[in-house]
C-alpha cells in the first residue's frame, strides 16, 4: 500500500471519532487586554526559560520588497491566492470551515502559508480570505477545552492550527486567540495522560510545544511547563533518534513492511521524509525549558547524519516518501522543504548560529522555488537534482506513486498543496531578529538572512525602519539604511555566509573591519537617521563533491544546473489549474570538465528571477558528453564513478539557477584530467 494510501487511510479512520470528553478544563492565567495594539516589538522569553540568541519579530513588522515581493505577490495571484476556489478540500465545505469535507490537516496547512501571506502583503483579500476559517476556528471551542472540528479529535492538525493562530494573534492582537489557547491547553494536559499522542501528532510534538512555549511568553502560567514536557515525554525522541542513527541507506516499501499496513508504526515515521525535516528543531526548541547545550548541539548532529546520508546538492535531504539515499535522481518532499526551513528559521532564532542561516538560503533559493512552476499555479510533490523527465513513472521513488514529479494541481498526495504556501512568507518574515541584551551587550538587530524588504521595530522603546536594497541571491551586494526616530546606539548584526571570503563592509562609505566567514559581524555605534551600511560578499564559481565523486557547480547560496529543453504536455485540466509532463527535447548527460574556467554573464534582475527566461546570472562550463549514461523509465541513471572518460568533443555547457531549470542535471560527473 503506497503511503499516499496509508496516511488517506488514516485520515478516513480518525473521521468516524468523536471528540472524547473531558474534565472542565481549568482556566489558565488571563489574557492580554483586549484593546491592546498589535506587537512590533519581538517578546522574548521569561525565566526560567533560557533566552534565544535571537527573537523573531512578530508577523507585519518585516515587509518584502523588490524581486522578494514579487514573488510573494506571484504566490498571491497562482494557488496561494485562490486555492480554495478550485480546491473542495480547503473549500467552502471545508470541516475548518463548519462543513462535512476535509476535517484534518488540509485547512490548517492552507491557513498556515495564508495568514502570513496576506499580512506581508497588506492585501485585504487575502485578510478576508484567510478571516473565514480563523473565525470559524475561534468560535469553535467546546466546553471541554478542544476547539476545531469535531468529526475527529486527533492532536496533529490542531497543532498547525496553533501555528495559524500564533501568527494571527501577532499580526492583529485578536483577543479571542490567546483564552482559546489557554483553555485548550488546559484541556490537553488532562486528556494527554488518557489519550496520549500516536501517529503524526507523536513524532511532531515539538510544533506543538513550540506554540506551547508562545503562549507562556504571554501570560506565565507554570501550568505550560508541566504541559511542555508531557510532550516530551510522549512525543518521539528525535534526539536519542540521531545520536545513534541507523537508516543510512535507501528505505524500502518491505523494509517499513508498508504492504503490511505498518505505514502508521514508528519504523515509517521514523525514517518519513516531514517528520525528519520537522525534527531538525527539535532539540533547539527543547532546549528553551532545558538550558542544555547539549540538546541545543542536537540540531548540528541531526543535520550531520541526514547530509552524510541522503544529502542532496539542492540543500535538502532525500525523502520520496522515505528516506532515499545519496543517489540526486531520488526526490525530496516539497512538504519536507518547506518544513525543514521553517525548523531552520527556529532553530536560527534560538542558537543564533550563522550555519543555520547559510542552510535556510540554500533551501529557499534553490529547493522551494525549483519545485513550482514560474506562475506559482502548479507544483510537484518530489523534485530531482537531476531531473531528466517528469512523468508517469513508479521509479525511483521509495513509497511514491507513480504522479510524484508532475507539475499539478496535488501529484500523489495533496498534503503539500495545502502545506507549501508557508515557504516563501516565512522565509520573508525571519530576515530580521531582534538581538537582545545578554552577555553585556545592548538589545539590536541581526540580518539572518538577505533579501529585499524593510523592517520596523522598537529597540529599547525606539522606533527603527530598516530599509535593505539588494540583488542577493544573485548579486552580492547589500545596501542597508538604518532610520532610527531619534539617534540610538545598538548593534547591527551582519551574517556573513561561510561561502564569503573576503567580504567586506562599509558604514557611510567608511570602510569596517573585515568580517570573518561563517561568523555575525557586530557594528556597534550609535545610528542616525539615513545611516548606510553595505555589504558585499564575492561570488566566485565553486564545486562541491557528491555522490559517486560527482560534482555541483555553485554562486554564492545558489545552485546552478544543466537546463534540459522542456516539452510542457497537458496531462488532465484541474479546475483553475492543470496537472503537467515535461519531456526532455535535448541531450543531458554531459561530464564537467573541472579544469576549465567556469565564467559568468550577468543580466538585469527582473520580477522572475527564478524564471528560466528571466535569470540574471548564467555560467558557462566546459563539458563533455557521457554517451553511456542514460535514462531508464524517465529517470537518469545513477551517476558513474568520477572521475570519468568520454572521447566526444568539448562542448560551452549553460548552467543557469538551480530553480530555474524544471528539467535539469545538477550533480555532474567529473572528467578524468
Amino acid at each position: 500500500m503506497p503511503t499516499s494510501a496509508t496516511r488517506r487511510q488514516f485520515i478516513k479512520q480518525i473521521s468516524s471519532v468523536g471528540i472524547v470528553s473531558a474534565l472542565p478544563a481549568t482556566p489558565l492565567l488571563s489574557a492580554a487586554p483586549a484593546d491592546a495594539p498589535p506587537p512590533t516589538a519581538a517578546v522574548q522569553h521569561r525565566a526560567p526559560l533560557a533566552p534565544n540568541a535571537f527573537y523573531p519579530l512578530p508577523l507585519g513588522a518585516i515587509r518584502p520588497a523588490g524581486w522578494l515581493r514579487a514573488q510573494l505577490q506571484l504566490q498571491a495571484g497562482g494557488l496561494g491566492g485562490h486555492l480554495d476556489e478550485t480546491w473542495p478540500d480547503v473549500g467552502p465545505n471545508s470541516g475548518w470551515l463548519g462543513g462535512t469535507g476535509e476535517s484534518w490537516e488540509r485547512g490548517p496547512y492552507f491557513l498556515d502559508g495564508l495568514v502570513p501571506l496576506a499580512h506581508l502583503l497588506d492585501d485585504p483579500r487575502l485578510k478576508a480570505k484567510a478571516q473565514k476559517y480563523l473565525d470559524w476556528t475561534l468560535s469553535s471551542q467546546a466546553p471541554s477545552g478542544n476547539f476545531g472540528p469535531a468529526s475527529n479529535d486527533d492532536w496533529w492538525p490542531r497543532m498547525v492550527a496553533l501555528k495559524v493562530l500564533t501568527q494571527h494573534h501577532e499580526a492583529t492582537a485578536d483577543p479571542r486567540v490567546l483564552p482559546l489557547m489557554q483553555r485548550y491547553f488546559s484541556y490537553q494536559l488532562a486528556e494527554l495522560p488518557k489519550r496520549p499522542l500516536r501517529d503524526w501528532s507523536k513524532f511532531r510534538w515539538q510544533d506543538n510545544a513550540l506554540s506551547v512555549l508562545w503562549l507562556y511568553d504571554r501570560t506565565g502560567d507554570p501550568a505550560l511547563l508541566d504541559l511542555v514536557r508531557l510532550l516530551h515525554v510522549q512525543g518521539y525522541d528525535w534526539i536519542a533518534h540521531f545520536a545513534d542513527f541507523k537508516y543510512k541507506d535507501r528505505i524500502t516499501a518491505e523494509y517499513i513492511k508498508l504492504e503490511e499496513g505498518q505505514g502508521l508504526k514508528d519504523l515509517a515515521l521514523s525514517t518519513h521524509g516531514v517528520n525528519n525535516g520537522q525534527a531538525i528543531k527539535t532539540g533547539p526548541v527543547w532546549s528553551i525549558l532545558t538550558g542544555s547545550p547539549s540538546d541545543r548541539r542536537a540540531v548540528f548532529q541531526m543535520l550531520s547524519e541526514l547530509d552524510k546520508y541522503h544529502g542532496l546538492p539542492n540543500g535538502i535531504f532525500s525523502c520520496d516518501e522515505h528516506l532515499a539515499g545519496l543517489n540526486p535522481s531520488q526526490g525530496s518532499e516539497l512538504c519536507t522543504v518547506v518544513e525543514s526551513m521553517f525548523s531552520l528559521e527556529q532553530s536560527l532564532a534560538i542558537l543564533g548560529d550563522p550555519a543555520l542561516g547559510d542552510r535556510l538560503e540554500r533551501l529557499a533559493f534553490n529547493a522551494l522555488p525549483g519545485t513550482i512552476s514560474d506562475d506559482m499555479w502548479s507544483h510537484q510533490y518530489n523534485q530531482q537534482p537531476n531531473q531528466v523527465e517528469c512523468s508517469v513513472h513508479r521509479k525511483p521513488w521509495t513509497t511514491d506513486g507513480p504522479e510524484s514529479n508532475l507539475f499539478g494541481l496535488e501529484p500523489n498526495f495533496g498534503c503539500c498543496t495545502a502545506n507549501f504556501h508557508q515557504g516563501w512568507p516565512k522565509f520573508a518574515a525571519s530576515l530580521w531578529m531582534l538581538s537582545p541584551h545578554r552577555d553585556h551587550e545592548d538589545e539590536g538587530l541581526a540580518a539572518t538572512a538577505y533579501a529585499p524588504c524593510e523592517t520596523n521595530t522598537l529597540i529599547r522603546g525606539t522606533r527603527v525602519h530598516i530599509v535593505e536594497e539588494t540583488g542577493y541571491p544573485f548579486h552580492g551586494t547589500i545596501r542597508i539604511t538604518v532610520n532610527p526616530a531619534s539617534p540610538l546606539s545598538f548593534p547591527l548584526k551582519l551574517r556573513i555566509p561561510a561561502w564569503a571570503a573576503g567580504a567586506t563592509i562599509h558604514v557611510n562609505e567608511e570602510a569596517q573591519p573585515a568580517p570573518s566567514p561563517g561568523t555575525f559581524a557586530r557594528i556597534q555605534r550609535t545610528w542616525k537617521s539615513g545611516d548606510r551600511v553595505e555589504i558585499n560578499l564575492p561570488m566566485q564559481p565553486r564545486l562541491s563533491k557528491w555522490f559517486h565523486n560527482s560534482v555541483a557547480v555553485e554562486r554564492g547560496p545558489l545552485v546552478f544546473s544543466f537546463a534540459i529543453g522542456e516539452d510542457w504536455v497537458k496531462l488532465r485540466d484541474r479546475g483553475m489549474t492543470a496537472d503537467w509532463q515535461i519531456y526532455p527535447t535535448t541531450p543531458w548527460n554531459y561530464a564537467l570538465d573541472t579544469t576549465a574556467d567556469i565564467t559568468t554573464s550577468a543580466a538585469e534582475l527582473s520580477e522572475k528571477p527564478f524564471s528560466a527566461t528571466h535569470t540574471p546570472i548564467k555560467l558557462h562550463a566546459k563539458a563533455r558528453k557521457l554517451p553511456d549514461w542514460r535514462a531508464e523509465d524517465g529517470v537518469a541513471n545513477p551517476l558513474p564513478q568520477s572521475p570519468v572518460t568520454s572521447t566526444e568533443p568539448t562542448e560551452t555547457i549553460t548552467l543557469i539557477p538551480y530553480a530555474a531549470a524544471k528539467l535539469r542535471i545538477t550533480a555532474f560527473p567529473r572528467l578524468k584530467t
